[in-house]
């Protein structure tokens, strides 16, 4: 049986750069999407062996912006994997779009010719929220897109959030919420705004007393986690929520370190124990393709201890967490120091075990980058070089040292969400 693979397809294009946005993708460039599609199909045709040593069973479309690039080339690009890769019939094909750049129409293309998930770029209801931050379309044409894609014949949609923007009261996230949830996707994703350097929010709000402050964001963050719950969206990840059956397909590839492969600048891919990433530059793609040139940007082998590091910091952003067995089948390094940790998170309300597997609870979550540092720290110094199985002593009595305030931070966060 042959093993799976994920596909992810960068398409770098915008109407408009959103003022928040550190991806890599371009605004006034569309004269050249038609040189861009001939390099992406060159490319994947060019990688037909690669391709068809695998099973294709999700493909992903994300930029950038893909339904500004357009329905037609989209489809073709689809097409031409097919073509040059086993893509299975079950597969989860999504394509990422803004409701200002779709029309039923346009889906009904998508959805004939395969797609079968949408990500629909929405971030507020609030639109005074939508214009600070960038963004070309408005709360009606949100609702105007779900209905087409529903038209259309999309039964899996997922819908973008971010909380903590500019001026954002907890107030307009909480209505933005019960404004998601009336669209009743199959999907949603919450992110925190983190400002990124070099973006146009950062130069303008960096330190700014209208940015919602930590306490806010928090309080954010637990109050979409339960309602999101008790309105049927399990938390599968540390920002995503789906109905049952609903989960990202693709997605987990990434965090279950699974095999994927990227095309288009930019694109990341994992495959075996190799790690490579292209170009981050349009036309030295597109010239790189056209000339059998090196479009690598990176490429390096990724060694047993790297693996361990990656299965901690990636499994615990999900609800599978982690397991005794996986870390010893996968990793060369010694379960017992990480387990002494797990235990004294527990301890705290911020993990729990459920069956054999460990995870993070919400306030473990909303502190998560702490706790995984934590996590690592203890897998360093449980590290066994050359036998994966040779066991250390370590004091049963050995106290885990958490940072000075997280303590007092789970408390107060906490009292806060159980007394509302």
């Amino acid at each position: 049986m042959a093993k799976r693979l994920g596909v992810y397809i960068h398409i770098p294009f915008c109407a408009s750069k959103c003022s928040y946005c550190d991806f890599y993708s371009l605004s006034g460039c569309d004269h050249m999407m038609p040189d861009y599609q001939d390099a992406l199909i060159d490319h994947i045709e060019e990688s037909a062996q690669s391709l068809k040593s695998y099973e294709v069973d999700s493909v992903y479309f994300g930029g950038g912006t893909p339904s500004f690039y357009g329905a037609d080339r989209i489809v073709e690009i689809f097409n031409t994997l097919k073509l040059n890769g086993n893509v299975r019939l079950d597969s989860e094909v999504t394509v990422e779009c803004n409701p200002d750049s779709t029309s039923l129409n346009a889906l009904k293309l998508l959805r004939e010719e395969g797609v079968n998930r949408l990500s629909l770029g929405v971030q507020s209801a609030n639109n005074d929220l939508l214009k600070l931050i960038g963004r070309r379309h408005n709360f009606q044409q949100v609702k105007r897109s779900m209905q087409d894609a529903r038209d259309a014949g999309f039964e899996n949609i997922s819908l973008d959030l971010i909380y903590g923007l500019p001026s954002q009261s907890k107030s307009d996230w909480a209505e933005t919420l019960a404004r998601i949830i009336e669209l009743h996707p199959e999907h949603i994703s919450c992110y925190g705004l983190k400002l990124e350097e070099g973006t146009p929010m950062n130069e303008r709000y960096k330190g700014s007393p209208i940015l919602p402050d930590d306490d806010e964001q928090a309080d954010m963050y637990f109050y979409a986690a339960d309602v999101l719950e008790r309105y049927g969206y399990k938390q599968y990840e540390i920002s995503n929520f789906a109905a049952k059956g609903f989960e990202s397909k693709h997605n987990l590839k990434y965090w279950e370190l699974d095999d994927y492969m990227g095309f288009g600048p930019g694109a990341h891919s994992c495959v075996g124990n190799l790690r490579y990433s292209f170009v981050k530059d349009l036309k030295q793609y597109i010239s790189g393709v056209a000339r059998g040139a090196s479009i690598i940007d990176e490429y390096r082998q990724i060694d047993p201890l790297e693996r361990a590091v990656e299965y901690i910091m990636l499994g615990m952003r999900t609800s599978n967490g982690i397991s005794e067995h996986d870390y010893r089948t996968r990793c060369q390094c010694d379960w017992r120091p990480i387990h002494k940790v797990l235990l004294a998170f527990a301890e705290k309300g911020w993990a729990e075990k459920t069956g054999d597997r460990w995870h993070f609870t919400v306030p473990g979550y909303l502190i998560s980058n702490t706790l995984i540092g934590i996590l690592l720290e203890a897998q360093a110094g449980g590290r066994v070089e050359g036998n994966p199985w040779l066991e250390e002593a370590f004091a049963a009595e050995e106290k885990i040292d958490l940072p000075k305030g997280e303590d007092e931070l789970f408390q107060e966060l906490y009292q806060k969400t159980v007394n509302k």
